[in-house]
């Protein structure tokens, strides 16, 4: 292999790209999945804001969006994409279909963190006169920090690999490169490398998110 034809510069600033998607993208993410999956479980049956119809609504549409295969989001969302910001490529190209694809599965996460706590928490803020408010804000979302935390890093691994899909539209990052390079130049080492380089990104995000949870559960 000829290691020399890897332009590292590129490299760097295809990683750059993939930690600005991600991050942009999980931080809308979790401003439109936290409240949808508080939402969802508070209208869920036996919950405070109990509400069969809205439930279900909100279930067909998260259902709905989970299921499509991120690669033809990526192509639906196109039109929608260049409405919103303008352009389909680069970074700002790719965060819409980012965060349409990961926002639903993030407040998925989050239901399902909620359900697994104390039902006796909800019970014992109702009979100290507690509203629905005031039981999300002061007990279970407090009680819930490790599990919310992560499905955070859950929801930043996958974003990392959707980042890398987004390529294939011309998304940028590091799946750009490997896509130019890597596939349509058969240049074997770029594609190694931007493969190796997520794996890092990877292994990092788990560490730090493993790390902050044994913290938040101490």
């Amino acid at each position: 292999m000829n290691w020399s034809i890897i332009d590292w510069d590129l490299i760097i600033e295809a990683t750059i790209d993939t930690l600005l998607m991600t991050g942009w993208s999980l931080l809308f993410t979790v401003i439109i999945g936290l409240p949808l999956g508080v939402y969802l479980f508070l209208c869920s049956p036996g919950q405070l804001l109990e509400n069969k119809a809205i439930y279900q609504v909100l279930s067909i549409i998260v259902n709905i969006l989970r299921s499509v295969p991120f690669i033809i989001l990526l192509i639906v969302m196109i039109p929608v994409t260049r409405v919103l910001v303008g352009s389909t490529l680069g970074v700002s190209g790719a965060i819409p279909s980012l965060v349409v694809g990961t926002a639903p599965f993030f407040a998925r996460l989050i239901e399902t963190v909620l359900r697994e706590l104390d039902p006796g928490i909800s019970e014992a803020c109702r009979a100290m006169g507690a509203n629905s408010r005031q039981t999300i804000l002061w007990a279970l979302l407090p009680e819930a920090k490790p599990g919310i935390v992560s499905a955070v890093i859950v929801t930043a691994i996958a974003l990392i690999g959707y980042s890398a899909m987004s390529g294939v539209i011309g998304g940028g990052g590091l799946g750009d490169v490997a896509i130019r390079f890597g596939y349509q130049r058969y240049q074997t080492e770029v594609m190694i490398v931007t493969v190796l380089v997520l794996v890092v990104m990877v292994q990092i995000i788990q560490s730090i998110g493993d790390a902050l949870v044994s913290w938040l559960r101490r």
